[in-house]
């Protein structure tokens, strides 16, 4: 990779984006397991359940901590690295992430403080109220900053204005009922909750292999299997509508996932394994599975999905459109808003292929001066990199299938086998808990690189949008964020590791108030007979308000 000012920019933000994603898929998924936990803990009024909610939300806390640092980070940088990017959409796509600032970050992280910090101060249901604004916050913050790159990837409800030089919304709501936007959201969400399962699954497997809180990690698994379970299913069955809506909204990158080098006739198979050759634009040793690329992509058996060589015909085209929609922007802007209508009218005819204009920028300093060696290598520009798009999707649907056996199976263990788990089992749980953070950093790899050379699809290239800084200044600021990152890091898996081996606090008196008050159910109704145990009025003493209890670690 060329050390330029465009591929350090890049480089920078993958880096710290997908360091960020290792916090966001955990507090989704904890956040909301944390909130599951609180409600039969209200329901029940079982100490056990309080207990988990407690551990758990200690650990969400700290992950929440550490995603929102490096959050806050990362959107810095879309001023500092992308400056020409937020210039030319800011209208469209500061919105999304403005709302997502007043509106989810502000409702999660001021209940947070609450869910922590009103154990004392509010009521059994208040207080549940207060987990579930936490875990709807969340979830929310993550629809609205889905809402802004799902934009990028299918810009609607927008148009450019030759005057202003930028992109401005004509729409709100089609920016927000984006399909590519809903799908991601539904698809990251659930990924997420897969994430929490599994991380869950694997912790309480450990305290059980260690024979320690196994009351808890017991229910936790229960928890984590049937929750991750449903999760894991909707996470294949919501990328399938991801990959049904690239099937009209990005075509190259669907084409590039499956090295579909040429346009099969309907319906197309899709290739389980092979090695893409993208210099001979060939795959060698494909090993294909007739029909089910075509069922995927478009859901029927008699419509056509185009293959690279194709798009890139049609990206030429559209180059060649896009050079007449340049020569009339530059048009009017000579004509300073006086610009004869005509020329208005080829523009507006025109316009959409303007961004395939400017990926000829590249080569030439002004697209209307290119040859036919400029279109020809600009429009071979619009692939992708198709071996580790290949490859990356792959793993993560192999990983995704995993996932639906490992849950299944505890499920089957907490459900059928009076939750008895055999060792090998417990410490596969441990092993794969990095698993579904491969998975998860996979998918955002083939969203994002896939989406080369765009920034905006079809609208925006990635060589366009960056800020003129100097090559010295991004690798200071990136080996800057690197060495941040990683004493974060090390501080976020230390105090992980701490928690987990100090293990729960358990509540010893409302427990044994707890104990008495229901073995005091089972023998009698009214408290009354000879059978009530003698600590029934030590219960009712700790039922009156105001009364207090200690807390000490779990045995």
């Amino acid at each position: 990779m060329e050390l330029d000012i465009v591929e350090l920019s890049r480089l920078q933000f993958a880096m710290t984006a997908m360091y960020h994603f290792l916090f966001v898929p955990l507090t989704l998924g904890l956040s909301i397991l944390v909130a599951i936990m609180e409600t039969v803990y209200v329901m029940t009024g079982r100490p056990i359940w309080r207990q988990m909610t407690k551990f758990w939300g200690t650990l969400f806390g700290i992950n929440f901590v550490l995603g929102v640092a490096t959050g806050i980070t990362m959107e810095f940088q879309f001023g500092m690295n992308w400056s020409y990017y937020s210039h030319y959409v800011g209208d469209v796509f500061g919105a999304p992430l403005a709302i997502e600032g007043l509106m989810a970050f502000f409702l999660e992280a001021t209940f947070v403080g609450l869910f922590f910090f009103g154990w004392d101060k509010l009521s059994r249901v208040q207080h549940l109220v207060v987990a579930w604004l936490v875990a709807i916050g969340s979830n929310f913050s993550a629809l609205w900053i889905l809402i802004a790159n799902g934009w990028m990837q299918n810009p609607v409800g927008a148009e450019f204005n030759p005057d202003t030089m930028r992109m401005e919304m004509t729409s709100f709501t089609e920016v927000i009922f984006n399909e590519v936007a809903q799908a991601k959201f539904v698809h990251t969400v659930s990924a997420g909750y897969v994430t929490a399962s599994v991380f869950v699954l694997g912790v309480s497997a450990w305290y059980l292999l260690k024979n320690r809180h196994v009351e808890l990690a017991r229910r936790s698994i229960t928890v984590a299997a049937s929750f991750g379970l449903a999760s894991a299913l909707s996470v294949v069955v919501l990328g399938d509508e991801s990959g049904y809506s690239a099937s009209h909204t990005q075509k190259m990158k669907l084409a590039a996932i499956e090295a579909m080098w040429e346009t099969h006739d309907a319906p197309a198979p899709f290739t389980a394994i092979g090695f893409p050759d993208q210099e001979a634009r060939e795959t060698h040793y494909a090993i294909e599975i007739p029909w089910v690329m075509g069922l995927i992509g478009t859901r029927s058996l008699t419509q056509e999905i185009p293959g690279i060589n194709d798009l890139v015909a049609e990206a030429d085209t559209r180059i060649r459109n896009g050079i007449i929609a340049y020569d009339a922007l530059m048009t009017i802007r000579e004509g300073q808003g006086t610009a004869p209508d005509d020329v208005r009218a080829t523009f507006e005819q025109h316009s959409d292929d303007l961004g395939f204009a400017f990926l000829l920028l590249r080569y030439v300093d002004d697209p209307r001066m290119a040859s036919e060696a400029d279109i020809t290598k600009a429009a071979n520009d619009t692939i992708p990199g198709v071996a580790p798009l290949f490859w990356a999707f792959r793993i993560m649907v192999g990983l995704g299938f995993a996932f639906i056996g490992v849950m299944l199976y505890f499920f089957w263990r907490s459900s059928f086998r009076r939750q008895t788990y055999p060792c090998w089992a417990l410490r596969a749980a441990v092993i794969i808990i990095p698993a579904p953070w491969i998975a998860a950093e996979l998918g955002w790899f083939v969203a994002e690189f896939g989406r080369q050379p765009w920034t905006v699809d079809g609208v925006l290239p990635t060589a366009l949008s960056v800020s003129h800084l100097s090559i010295q200044d991004l690798l200071l600021t990136l080996a800057g964020f690197i060495t941040f990152y990683t004493i974060l890091f090390i501080i976020e898996m230390g105090l992980m590791l701490k928690y987990i081996r100090k293990g729960p606090f358990q509540d010893v008196e409302e427990t044994e108030a707890w104990e008495a008050r229901h073995e005091h159910r089972l023998r009698t109704h009214d408290g009354q007979g000879p059978f009530a145990p003698a600590g029934v009025q030590a219960a009712s003493a700790l039922d009156e308000p105001g009364a207090a209890f200690n807390a000490k670690p779990a045995e």
